[in-house]
């Protein structure tokens, strides 16, 4: 059994999948959350756990899925539970859910979209730091916790037809920034990061909402001249993870192929 334990939410597919990966292959056992199923207000089909149930079949000691909302605080409570019950205690949250609406001004988007959006980029964040810190607090100031946000480019540049989704992963950056301060001198840090065009699900849908014929569009706007594998964005994430970054917090790290270069 692994002497470090993480939790990452949005797990089941695309960079909350590759980080569940990466994390297991550096030793740390997983606790692996996710919906498991769509919603209603996001218009493409979301991560199923036969992903993470594959991978737990394969990992039977050091893998745990859990099916959840982060929308829904006593969720994630359930989830940290896990982890204590499974593993013994929790040191490192990635918060990778998230979803992207957008299509037109964003004076038009509607409600129902609006906070959806908000309810699963932001408060699903909020939901797990706040379910999260008291079994990161019971490691101790030695225990090296630590905490990571999925944020975007998005959250520093402002993006045509997707201004409410940027506002959201403008927001995240916000909160991780505040965290990190609050955290302190506590041992645990507190960082996001903030892919650019990366090929999951979710840049599929971003294509839909532009209208173009393929990802691969995306491409030209990154300095490398490609998109991103989500295993790139989790080997930033996995030594974010790790006791040796423990000189970064309060960061926005940039995984995004130059994107936001200026």
């Amino acid at each position: 059994m692994s002497s470090r334990v993480a939790l990452v939410t949005g797990a089941a597919r695309g960079i909350g999948l590759a980080v569940v990966q990466h994390l297991l292959e550096a030793g740390l056992s997983v606790v692996a959350f996710d919906l498991g199923r769509d919603l209603d207000e996001v218009p493409y089909l979301l991560g199923r756990v036969a992903a993470l149930e594959t991978l737990a079949d394969a990992h039977p000691q050091d893998l745990v899925v859990v099916e959840g909302d982060v929308r829904q605080r006593a969720d994630l409570d359930r989830a940290v539970a896990s982890a204590q019950q499974h593993f013994g205690g929790l040191d490192v949250v990635v918060a990778a859910a998230g979803v992207v609406l957008g299509g037109g001004p964003v004076w038009a988007m509607d409600d129902a979209a609006w906070e959806t959006m908000w309810a699963v980029n932001v408060t699903g964040v909020h939901h797990t730091v706040a379910a999260a810190l008291p079994a990161l607090h019971a490691r101790g100031a030695d225990g090296a916790g630590r905490i990571i946000a999925i944020g975007s480019a998005a959250s520093v540049q402002g993006l045509p037809q997707l201004a409410a989704y940027s506002a959201t992963k403008h927001a995240v950056l916000g909160y991780i920034r505040g965290l990190a301060a609050d955290l302190g001198s506590t041992g645990i840090t507190a960082n996001a990061v903030l892919p650019g065009s990366t090929n999951t699900p979710i840049l599929e849908a971003s294509a839909a909402i532009y209208g173009l014929d393929s990802v691969e569009e995306f491409a030209q706007h990154q300095l490398l001249g490609r998109l991103l594998a989500p295993a790139e964005v989790a080997a930033v994430v996995a030594f974010l993870a790790a006791p040796a970054s423990s000189a970064i917090t309060g960061a926005a790290i940039a995984a995004d192929g130059g994107m936001t270069v200026s």
